[in-house]
């Protein structure tokens, strides 16, 4: 899809449903209100071109950080579109990616090799998914342009095993087996002629190579002519304030920058984790009115088992916490908000624990009307519960995994109705997280 058919102008849109929306910035949160008392409030700054760099005090009742991610691209020497590295995380990301590629893509046409690197631009990143995604759709491509003899790729991710996607990867019942994910992974990688390098920490990136340190303790490079790596997520840097003027943003917010909700945040060995140990309502334990959603809320601990390289250096993925968990988890904290003004409740009155949810992905592995293909993968629950399904922590009737050409159509359906469901047109209600 081209960047015209993925932009949906939200003004127009928010003001039809009655919707005040600001184009702006949340600078910091200040839950006490004011020196004078009052409200609680959200300092903002504008973006919009008309006020932009303008700061005001919005009130509220009830706040949900909805902010999503800072790409922290600055996590990892040389990463970064604005430095060695390319990146698909916004649609000006992606846009400048296509462009490269084409250029790549002209080069091999003219007899000249590329080396492509694909995958995470750090040892702690968290959306291994949308890389993976990238690399075969980039295979695909090569292939259909008739080019792929010129091409070598590489998968470098800090995964454990491939399949992982930071839920520690998963078991899948087909064909009256039990296989992992890793099986599934590898033999997608192998079959479309990709190498994989695995354990990885990207230590730095210069323009044509790219450094990384792995489990064992060893120091690797890859040279590279074409390199997209997914920075680490952090929060946005918003601050917190007490009503003296104090600043409280160790009360809202974890080191890196995500809201403390109801989670269990005692730290204790990976043997001891639980299912219970995941947040549920999304309230801020300080202030009940403060909610989180998305990539916004601080996890208790990863999914997948931490690791760290013999040098002491933390690689392996951090939850994922984006696509439908994101809107499940939002929906929930606004049906707790409108009972709390509606009926008067005096608690949230919904959940939506990743430990008791499931989710669906839809991977493209490359665009076609009768050539492309998408790995087609549910998950019952998110986040493993050992205790109700002890050997698994899944429901293996309800994980599954399976590649072909119909998990593409599903992948091109679920774009056009969402885009139709952001731009709130008849019937929008009905469609699904």
């Amino acid at each position: 899809m081209a960047v015209e058919q993925v932009v949906v102008e939200l003004a127009p849109i928010y003001r039809k449903a009655g919707i005040d929306f600001r184009q702006a910035r949340a600078v910091s949160i200040h839950p006490e209100g004011g020196a004078q008392g009052g409200q609680p409030y959200v300092t903002v700054e504008y973006t919009e071109a008309a006020r932009s760099g303008e700061r005001e005090e919005v009130a509220y009742d009830y706040l949900v950080n909805a902010t999503g991610p800072k790409l922290n691209f600055g996590a990892t020497e040389g990463l970064g579109p604005e430095k060695n590295s390319l990146s698909v995380c916004t649609y000006g990301h992606a846009a400048a990616a296509a462009t490269a590629f084409e250029e790549s893509i002209q080069r091999m046409a003219r007899g000249e090799h590329q080396n492509f690197v694909i995958g995470t631009g750090h040892g702690l990143c968290t959306c291994q998914g949308a890389a993976f995604e990238y690399l075969f759709n980039i295979e695909h491509e090569l292939k259909r342009r008739g080019v792929r003899d010129k091409a070598t790729l590489h998968w470098l991710s800090n995964e454990y095993e491939a399949g992982d996607f930071g839920m520690g990867g998963m078991h899948l019942k087909r064909g009256g087996y039990i296989t992992h994910s890793k099986v599934f992974t590898e033999s997608l990688l192998a079959e479309r002629g990709v190498n994989w390098h695995l354990r990885a920490h990207t230590t730095a990136v210069e323009p044509t190579k790219v450094h990384y340190e792995t489990l064992d303790g060893e120091n690797h490079e890859l040279d590279f002519d074409f390199a997209m790596l997914i920075p680490p997520f952090a929060g946005v840097g918003l601050k917190a304030y007490d009503r003296k003027g104090g600043e409280i943003t160790e009360r809202l917010f974890n080191p890196a920058g995500f809201m403390w909700v109801d989670g269990a945040y005692q730290a204790k060995p990976y043997e001891e984790w639980k299912a219970a140990d995941w947040p549920r309502t999304y309230q801020n334990p300080h202030y009940p009115n403060l909610f989180a959603a998305g990539i916004a809320f601080a996890p208790p601990h990863p999914v997948s088992k931490p690791m760290k390289s013999v040098n002491g250096t933390p690689i392996f993925p951090t939850p994922p916490r984006t696509g439908m968990p994101s809107a499940m988890i939002g929906k929930a904290v606004v049906a707790s908000i409108r009972d709390m003004l509606t009926r008067g409740a005096t608690a949230a009155t919904h959940t939506a624990s990743m430990a008791e949810m499931g989710a669906a992905c839809v991977a493209s592995a490359g665009a076609g009307l009768f050539t492309g293909t998408a790995a087609s993968m549910t998950v019952f629950p998110i986040v493993p519960d050992f205790e109700k399904y002890p050997e698994y922590g899944r429901d293996l009737n309800l994980t599954f995994g399976e590649l072909g050409l119909a998990g593409h159509w599903i992948k091109y359906i679920l774009h056009v109705m969402f885009l139709y469901k952001a731009r709130q047109r008849f019937g929008w209600s009905m469609i699904p997280e």
